[in-house]
């Protein structure tokens, strides 16, 4: 959970704040917007994880905020806090396809719990498995060896993700170079990139195929 972020949109500045303060150890990074208009924002600046989201805001209501959000895109998870639990308003909250619906004043315990429950399945959506033990965070780039971080550089983590975008695929040399490199580099120097990340993982992680490129293997995804 430490990896997600969360974005609260609420025009009531105290149950935002309160919000917050009560979730803040779960998470990686929140950020408040104080209306729909802003939350839209916030949402492609911000790039959260999850978003929490009251109803009845100035400029945009929560549930058109939702609908633009999820034009673009459709599985970000949405839990609606509101006063109003009137069945057209829960009906239009269903099409939409929102997570969840809490009608104020809600249960902070229980509202948690979700969270946290929510945060497990997008933790584990975005968990690629490796050989040897190795999983990897495409949600923060990061590569884990028996829940182990390890430590990987900027560019390392970069080269990981093409290939595990491309999984089971052969990545061709001059791809990774075009791609990881602004300058021009020599065959010898991906090669020599190659190395050093095997000798942080392993020597099986990285499959090299016939001097064309590489492969990284999926196990499960």
């Amino acid at each position: 959970m430490k990896n997600l972020k969360v974005l609260i949109v609420e025009d009531e500045q105290k149950l935002a704040n309160l919000i917050k303060s009560s979730i803040k150890e779960l998470f990686f990074k929140i950020s408040i917007a104080k209306d729909g208009e802003e939350g839209l924002k916030k949402f492609k600046s911000f790039k959260p994880d999850i978003i929490i989201s009251d109803i009845m805001m100035p400029k945009l209501t929560g549930l058109e905020m939702s609908k633009k959000i999820q034009e673009q895109n459709s599985s970000i998870p949405i839990i609606i806090l509101s006063a109003y639990s009137q069945k057209e308003m829960l009906l239009k909250a269903i099409d939409l396809g929102i997570s969840k619906y809490f009608i104020k004043p809600f249960d902070i315990e229980s509202f948690i719990e979700y969270l946290k429950e929510l945060s497990n399945k997008i933790i584990k959506s975005k968990s690629i498995v490796l050989k040897d033990s190795f999983v990897f965070h495409n949600n923060s780039l990061s590569l884990y060896k028996d829940d182990i971080l390890v430590n990987l550089t900027k560019r390392e983590r970069e080269f990981l993700y093409i290939l595990i975008k491309n999984k089971n695929s052969l990545v061709r040399i001059e791809d990774i170079k075009k791609n990881l490199w602004e300058d021009e580099v020599s065959n010898e120097r991906v090669r020599t990139f190659i190395k050093r990340l095997r000798v942080k993982t392993s020597k099986d992680l990285v499959e090299n195929v016939s001097s064309q490129g590489y492969l990284i293997s999926v196990l499960d995804s």
